[in-house]
């Protein structure tokens, strides 16, 4: 296992929730209360992804979620042992992000929001938010295959998956808090913001991942040159 990977994938897991909770509670202390500035959450999250993505790319694949690491290794694109090291780095550094995040930020805004957990909005089923969480999911998993996992993708693979984050929570952040990602709801839910949801953050996910990945591993792909990499790799 590669153990340059596995630093790259817990840094870059750290930083997303470090920064989204960071983010979720400075809107707090500004306004003096829950009302979200959801255009600036958006961006503090895309962003985090885009850099954190383009700076691990080139060492771990910058994955940072185990709704991609699931896709990717249903595709072919990881081995097991790997992918497990990756989704186990991942959730440790969603739990440390959490937890220094309470040395940094005083602790009654993190109470008032909950240490930025992922919930359902008003009026929202666990069902509604499964099923949205799986469709926003699938838009990310899909726009990191066809920018950053496709060989004929142009090198600019985390703008654009930081632009889907972005996009995905205007579309879903009041409604299902948008997290596309388990270690997004772990971290924060462990440290304060309560596991009631647990299933359904990793469900709708993990779902939404694998069914983007194997569409466009089998529709889209050129399997051609899967083949033929393959073919030379047994050599």
């Amino acid at each position: 296992m590669n153990s340059k990977a596995l630093i790259a994938e817990f840094i870059g897991t750290f930083a997303l929730i470090f920064i989204g909770v960071g983010a979720i509670a400075t809107n707090y202390i500004i306004k003096g209360d829950t009302d979200v500035d959801l255009v600036a959450i958006a961006l503090a999250h895309g962003l985090t992804i885009a850099v954190m993505v383009s700076a691990t790319a080139a060492i771990s694949g910058g994955h940072l979620n185990p709704a991609v690491t699931f896709g990717a290794w249903l595709a072919g694109k990881i081995n097991l042992k790997d992918g497990l090291g990756y989704i186990i780095v991942q959730c440790l550094g969603a739990i440390f992000a959490a937890s220094l995040i309470k040395l940094a930020i005083p602790l009654e805004p993190l109470g008032a929001i909950k240490m930025g957990t992922p919930a359902l909005g008003n009026g929202e089923t666990p069902m509604m938010g499964l099923v949205l969480e799986f469709i926003l999911t699938f838009f990310l998993v899909f726009v990191v295959f066809g920018t950053a996992m496709d060989k004929r993708a142009p090198q600019v693979g985390g703008l654009f998956i930081g632009l889907t984050v972005t996009l995905d929570i205007l579309a879903g952040g009041p409604i299902s808090g948008a997290a596309m990602n388990p270690a997004r709801y772990l971290g924060p839910a462990l440290l304060g913001g309560g596991l009631q949801y647990i299933w359904l953050y990793w469900l709708g996910p993990l779902a939404g991942g694998a069914a983007a990945a194997l569409v466009y591993h089998y529709l889209l792909e050129d399997r051609s040159q899967h083949a033929i990499e393959s073919k030379e790799g047994e050599n």
